[in-house]
């Protein structure tokens, strides 16, 4: 009786935050379908009293917002798949094969991690010039190719693969790429889809690298679209609750995709701890 008490006011408390944390986003999916006026309005109501579809409609009216929305897509799914292969083979390296330097080479690839990423803008921005990359989306793939994180996180993963089985492959003449995308990977999905998440988000949420070396309005990403709704004397509250109700989508189609590998990868680490 108490145990089923204990879990009751724990269910209870969860439920708490949960609504703690989407209420902001349900209000501002709710407000989306309300105008300017109605928005601003002090003590109105939560729901909009006349349900319309203008902001909608209209987001694309001021600037190109599906625009810069595709762009972000394309330019999250290259690094994405980028950064997943990358991270991925070499990772497969670190784990599995002994070298001399590698456990240097990945202490180096961890130090690249706490560099805080403010103190690499400037250099990366003078290389972007040097290249003649500005205002190209060469100056937002190319730097985001490769990433510590990642690499951290599959070399972790494929640690954990028995040596046996890589072992059996070699003397079934198995080639050392056929072992990477045949076994590797597969074994590694869950590691993939973690990363797969965090490298997605991190690219889709990107304000400041875009802002700095993209100029051409057309050829910008979302998170500098979504400011632009911020005027100088006024703010469209509306238009900038339907983009931003818009831009969420492909995260949460990511989330779904991914999420059970996630799950299970974060429930795999915590039995095996």
């Amino acid at each position: 009786m108490i145990q089923k008490a204990k879990i009751t006011l724990f269910n209870l408390i969860l439920l708490f935050f949960s609504i703690i944390t989407v209420f902001p986003f349900i209000w501002m999916l709710v407000s989306s379908f309300k105008s300017n006026s109605e928005i601003v309005k002090i003590g109105g109501s939560f729901f909009p009293k006349q349900l319309s579809f203008s902001n909608y409609i209209n987001v694309q009216e001021n600037f190109h917002f599906m625009t810069m929305f595709f762009n972000t897509l394309l330019i999250a799914v290259v690094v994405t798949a980028s950064v997943i292969y990358t991270s991925s083979i070499v990772g497969f390296v670190l784990a599995k094969y002994k070298f001399k330097g590698r456990d240097q080479l990945f202490g180096l690839i961890l130090g690249t991690m706490m560099i805080p990423w403010a103190v690499t803008i400037i250099p990366k921005y003078d290389m972007m010039m040097k290249f003649g990359w500005m205002d190209s989306y060469a100056a937002l793939i190319v730097p985001s190719l490769v990433s510590g994180f990642g690499i951290y996180v599959l070399r972790q993963n494929i640690m954990a693969i028995p040596d046996e089985v890589i072992e059996a492959a070699r003397i079934d003449g198995a080639s050392e790429f056929y072992i990477f995308h045949r076994i590797i990977l597969p074994m590694s999905r869950n590691a993939i889809s973690s990363v797969a998440i965090f490298q997605f988000l991190w690219v889709w949420e990107d304000y400041l690298w875009p802002y700095l070396v993209i100029n051409t309005e057309a050829k910008q990403l979302i998170a500098v679209g979504l400011a632009m709704f911020n005027g100088q004397y006024s703010t469209d509250y509306g238009g900038l609750f339907a983009a931003t109700a818009i831009s969420i989508i492909p995260v949460i189609v990511i989330y779904v995709i991914f999420q059970r590998r996630f799950i299970e990868g974060i429930a795999g680490a915590s039995v095996k701890g």
